[in-house]
């Protein structure tokens, strides 16, 4: 498959800075109406922030954020952000779901001493954990991002826990991790990606115009607020400095090796909903997953969507986990 580089912009900018195919059209008026307040209000970053828990684990202290009832829903981020990214589809699916979205070891609020591992095989893991702790069995898979790679293992490997998958921009295991993240980790290679991150917090605008641009639709939406919420935590202790580089390191060599054949034969149904202006994972990525898994119910593109448009769309992801969902 085909790799793309991320915005072709330098390492500095990045760290700174079968079912048919339905295309939505465009949706000015949608992001208009997000813009104007006049869709479902979507919790802030203190409210988020009050009500995250933590779970002590053989892992170390697990952050996460837990609303509602019923059935379980586990909502997976992405790099470098954390379970904030998934504000917006909690306050819709709360009432339809029991609502878990964890902190990554290595990103967000998680704490885990520095002996611990944080390749997929070790994330994975610690998920299962926090799922026992609290007693949650089957699950709804909601994710994106390097946080897919870790929802595919999780359906090979625990299938009689995962009752159905909703894939937005992700690894898949041809494009894992895709060319566009190299930046990032030759710069945690060379210790140097924290800093840069870092930096995003004393100059907003600065983040808004190269990370925010990259993978918002409207940078606007990576608020001054928002920022500090995910990157406070990554650059606050040289260890959780040390930490965030791991995790990037931890993306290679490729976690996905091998998985296709599993894949193949997995009976889990599953639904992409692939932003169609990211230029980290292609539509090409969404196809490829469509035609893998037997029980694919199809892609849904958003067109104006970036890496992390799951943050300006919450309805979109909302409405589609609930179409999987049968709510």
């Amino acid at each position: 498959m085909k790799r793309r580089l991320f915005l072709q912009i330098t390492p500095a900018v990045i760290a700174s800075g079968v079912a048919t195919t339905l295309v939505l059209p465009a949706m000015p008026a949608l992001a208009r109406a997000a813009e104007q307040g006049k869709l479902q209000q979507t919790t802030d970053a203190a409210a988020f922030g009050a009500m995250r828990r933590f779970a002590s684990l053989p892992f170390g202290k697990i952050a996460y954020v837990e609303r509602g009832h019923g059935d379980t829903a586990l909502f997976l981020h992405g790099a470098p952000l954390n379970s904030f990214q998934w504000r917006g589809a909690i306050d819709r699916l709360s009432p339809y779901r029991h609502c878990i979205a964890p902190d990554f070891m290595g990103l967000g609020y998680t704490q885990v001493p520095a002996q611990q591992s944080l390749t997929a095989d070790a994330q994975l893991g610690m998920l299962i954990s926090l799922l026992d702790h609290l007693k949650a069995g089957k699950v709804d898979i909601v994710t994106s991002d390097s946080g897919g790679a870790v929802a595919q293992l999780f359906a090979v490997r625990h299938p009689e826990r995962v009752r159905s998958m909703l894939l937005t921009n992700c690894d898949v295991e041809p494009d894992s991790p895709p060319a566009g993240v190299q930046p990032a980790i030759n710069m945690a290679r060379a210790g140097t990606l924290a800093d840069e991150t870092a930096k995003w917090l004393a100059d907003s605008t600065l983040a808004r115009a190269t990370f925010g641009a990259a993978v918002f639709h409207n940078p606007a939406v990576f608020t001054d607020a928002n920022i500090a919420y995910y990157v406070t935590p990554l650059v606050s202790s040289p260890l959780r400095r040390q930490q965030y580089h791991a995790f990037h390191l931890a993306l290679e060599p490729n976690p996905l090796v091998g998985i296709e054949a599993e894949l193949k034969r997995s009976r889990v149904p599953v639904k992409m909903v692939w932003g169609g202006s990211d230029t980290l994972f292609s539509l090409a990525d969404a196809d490829y997953l469509d035609r893998l898994f037997p029980q694919s119910r199809g892609i849904r593109v958003v067109p104006e969507g970036k890496l992390f448009f799951q943050e300006e769309f919450p309805d979109v992801i909302a409405d589609e986990a609930r179409r999987l969902w049968g709510v």
